[in-house]
């Protein structure tokens, strides 16, 4: 059994998470890189994790709950991801590109590593 290093990048949902007065009011965008260490057995489309459940599960999660630091949403997201079948480690990093904008710098990100990253 081989572990491989999967990225999808650039997931995009909106969702309410945010501290400061007012951020939870409306949806803002939020922007999910995944890394995932994955068991794959043979060469079959079964035989690894299935992208599209992964970025479902993220949507899911971004749009449907919400957090006051990103830190924590990427924290769940993370561990969500890990119990889908052969993934053995995730990193996950949640930009939020309003955050970004309203500081006048680049970005504002925050990255969670759960499991084996291999």
């Amino acid at each position: 059994m081989t572990t491989s290093r999967v990225f999808l990048s650039g997931i995009r949902a909106s969702g309410r998470h945010g501290a400061s007065p007012g951020e939870k009011d409306e949806r803002q965008p939020f922007v999910v890189d995944l890394e995932l260490a994955v068991e794959v057995s043979e060469d079959r489309i079964d035989a690894t994790a299935d992208y599209r459940v992964v970025t479902d599960r993220v949507r899911s999660i971004v749009e449907g709950e919400s957090f006051d630091l990103i830190e924590l949403l990427a924290d769940r997201i993370a561990n969500e991801v890990l119990r889908l079948d052969r993934v053995v480690g995730v990193t996950a990093v949640v930009r939020k590109p309003n955050a970004a904008a309203r500081l006048q710098i680049e970005g504002v990100s925050a990255a969670v590593t759960v499991g084996d990253p291999r």
